[in-house]
């Protein structure tokens, strides 16, 4: 294999990198699906495997990502004409809370615990999800959220006032388990946890979807009972 021919591979790959961009539109990273994802690693594993491979000319190639990127082309096409065959390649918007309520089964469905859900709002700069009325996970694997309008309506730096620390939050139930390690972290016991749960009329830790608790705001608790009504009210309205 020669130079030429090396360069040649090359620059037809940098040429190729153009056109898929193009083909893809002008997204943020945060905005691309896991298939546009797909796309670029094997578009970038043909240039790879055939740039240093001397028993792959230059027409190969050309050939091989003419074809992949054509097929990107109308997949790209049909997605935006067909709603179902969209859905179906780069999925659609998943509600995980809705005025309020835990969507347990969308959680599930998207593999999500509820501390990486926090952190996904933490990034968000949102410390706690009694704040959350509403919440989607975007196909991108992004969030949007809307919070509650007493909540983020009107700011301290509105009324020219210094504004107060966020109160940290805890993570003490996740799905009916106690979290040990924060309980520790705190230097509280469980039988603190198990008398403040009776204070708030919770008997059974495992009827507990979802506890936090800040030394400022007290206890935030979601059932597993309450999500499910909300959860066969979203299926029925679907």
């Amino acid at each position: 294999m020669t130079y030429l021919d090396i360069g040649g591979k090359l620059f037809f790959g940098l040429i190729a990198l153009l056109v898929m961009t193009r083909i893809l539109g002008k997204k943020e990273l945060s905005q691309l699906t896991p298939f546009d994802f797909i796309y670029s690693i094997v578009l970038g594993g043909i240039l790879e495997e055939s740039i240093y491979d001397d028993k792959v000319s230059l027409l190969q190639v050309w050939f091989a990502v003419a074809v992949w990127g054509g097929l990107l082309y109308i997949i790209e096409k049909l997605s935006k004409k067909y709603d179902k065959i969209r859905i179906l390649l780069k999925g659609e918007s998943s509600i995980l809370v809705k005025d309020g309520k835990l969507n347990v089964n969308e959680l599930n469905k998207n593999h999500l615990e509820m501390e990486q859900l926090r952190v996904m709002l933490r990034k968000q700069g949102v410390f706690s999800l009694r704040e959350v009325k509403d919440l989607y996970l975007e196909p991108g694997g992004s969030i949007s959220l809307k919070k509650y309008a007493k909540l983020d309506t009107i700011k301290p730096k509105m009324l020219n006032m210094s504004p107060e620390d966020e109160p940290m939050n805890f993570l003490l139930i996740d799905e009916g388990k106690i979290n040990e390690s924060i309980l520790d972290y705190l230097v509280k016991s469980k039988e603190w946890l198990f008398e403040e749960l009776e204070k708030e009329g919770y008997s059974n830790t495992q009827d507990i979807l979802y506890a936090e608790w800040s030394k400022s705001e007290g206890f935030f608790i979601k059932t597993y009972s309450e999500n499910n009504e909300k959860n066969d009210e979203l299926s029925k309205g679907n």
